[in-house]
């Protein structure tokens, strides 16, 4: 695999722009775009459901965006150290239904050598809002 910058050891600087890049993909909504940032055999715990390795992270954000409509996420820096980033997030979607939510959490994430996430530890609560209570659009 070709290295994936910026690389660890991380700097504030760099692991600002991780979370940009990651941002900017989950925002694609394009779940192949989105798992080429991790490695094959990554680990992700998100909620209280586990994946391994890319394929399953695909089809895991396959069916997250089947139900998570027009979904906008906005993640920041929270810390780094070495080749880890921790971040805090939020997200608004909406159901089939057209019932609004934002999504709030954290999630702690570890890169090998190349660039590539190999752990990915998400913690997530959501909140029923109003579609005029969105701030993310």
């Amino acid at each position: 695999m070709e290295p994936r910058p910026p690389l660890p050891p991380f700097t504030e600087e760099t692991a600002r722009q991780k979370i940009q890049m990651a941002e900017d993909a989950w925002n694609s909504k394009d779940p192949e775009r989105v798992a080429k940032a991790y490695t094959p055999d990554s680990d992700w715990r998100n909620r209280n459901e586990f994946i391994n390795g890319r394929e399953e992270i695909v089809a895991f954000l396959k069916r997250k965006w089947a139900k998570e409509l027009d979904y906008r996420l906005k993640k920041e820096y929270w810390a780094h150290s070495g080749n880890r980033i921790a971040v805090r997030f939020e997200y608004e979607w909406h159901d089939e239904a057209g019932n609004w939510f934002r999504s709030y959490g954290n999630e702690n994430w570890e890169f090998d050598e190349l660039g590539y996430m190999a752990k990915r530890y998400a913690s997530i609560n959501d909140l029923a809002i109003t579609e005029g209570e969105r701030k993310l659009r």
